[in-house]
């Protein structure tokens, strides 16, 4: 098969692709926020959400990008493979944000690492890198400092009621299907399918199953008329920044660097989280207990996994 022409300029150093990762994962650090804020601040129902704005992504990718990519690798089973745990990991994730607290779903995803070798040991024999264990413990431990007290005491007034129990199941969840994802990703590399032909798949996937669900139940997107000058605002970061530049970044950079390197930045979502959901929403740290259960959290998940490489 002809190699398919891309549109993202040529990158060779292999520091301009952890530059890239480390943007992708700050981006997707702030994706539960935005998410969140949207479905319980600006009030926009889940599935309308979630199809609008992978739309306005894909009508970019469907201007600049889609004429470039060579159409047969669209032929490839892993290819809507990858696409099937695109809607399984976005659906759980959007339900996450709707009923817990966004910083509270991001530990969760933190532990992706640790699903992702535990799976790659079940699923392709590959050995588990050392001190497996005694790392998923102690980051767990950091996790329930950091959930030790009411990170949502001064949250921003939602539309919702929270439900903390079903969005920790749901982010588990998450986290299950966001590791199928990075190894479904990293085997796509070995069948030549470029990163751009994976976010149309992506962004695809994720707007016809939102949109033909949100039809089917009934949602109503009167709320959309409503918006102030934030919430587009803050939807706009969600479509562009993390849907279109974030979702690219993360997929090429794990084809360039494998899943390995790209998941040693994902303590950098954590930050990130905190930080938005702080400006956003009102969710802050406030106990020592939580601080030092961030600061765990993060020097374990970093150690494990540049040490597991």
């Amino acid at each position: 098969m002809e190699q398919p022409k891309t549109l993202s300029p040529t990158i060779t150093s292999p520091y301009s692709w952890l530059v890239m990762a480390l943007a992708a994962q700050m981006g997707w650090g702030a994706y539960p926020v935005l998410l969140r804020y949207l479905q319980t601040v600006s009030g926009l129902p889940s599935l309308s959400l979630l199809a609008i704005g992978n739309l306005v992504a894909l009508l970019i990718v469907a201007v600049f990008i889609l004429p470039r990519v060579d159409g047969r690798i669209f032929r490839l089973r892993i290819i809507w493979i990858f696409g099937l745990m695109v809607v399984l990991r976005g659906i759980t994730n959007l339900l996450a944000t709707r009923f817990t607290l966004a910083t509270y779903v991001q530990i969760i995803y933190l532990m992706t690492p640790f699903v992702v070798a535990l799976l790659s040991r079940a699923v392709v024999k590959e050995q588990l890198p050392r001190h497996t264990y005694k790392a998923l413990t102690v980051a767990l431990l950091g996790s329930v400092l950091i959930m030790s007290g009411d990170l949502g005491q001064g949250t921003a007034v939602t539309s919702t009621t929270r439900h903390d129990l079903l969005g920790i199941l749901l982010a588990f969840a998450s986290s299950f299907f966001l590791a199928l994802y990075m190894i479904v990703t990293r085997r796509t590399a070995k069948h030549q399918a470029p990163g751009e032909a994976l976010l149309v798949i992506h962004l695809f996937a994720l707007f016809a199953f939102s949109a033909v669900t949100s039809l089917l139940i009934g949602e109503s997107w009167a709320s959309w008329q409503m918006l102030n000058s934030t919430d587009w605002l803050v939807f706009t970061l969600l479509s562009l920044g993390v849907l279109l530049g974030a979702n690219l970044g993360q997929i090429r950079s794990i084809q360039h660097l494998g899943a390995p390197v790209v998941s040693s930045m994902m303590a950098i979502r954590l930050v990130s989280a905190l930080a938005f959901a702080g400006l956003l929403l009102g969710e802050r740290l406030t106990s020592v207990w939580q601080v030092l259960g961030t600061a765990v959290v993060i020097s374990t998940i970093t150690w494990y996994l540049r040490q597991s490489q």
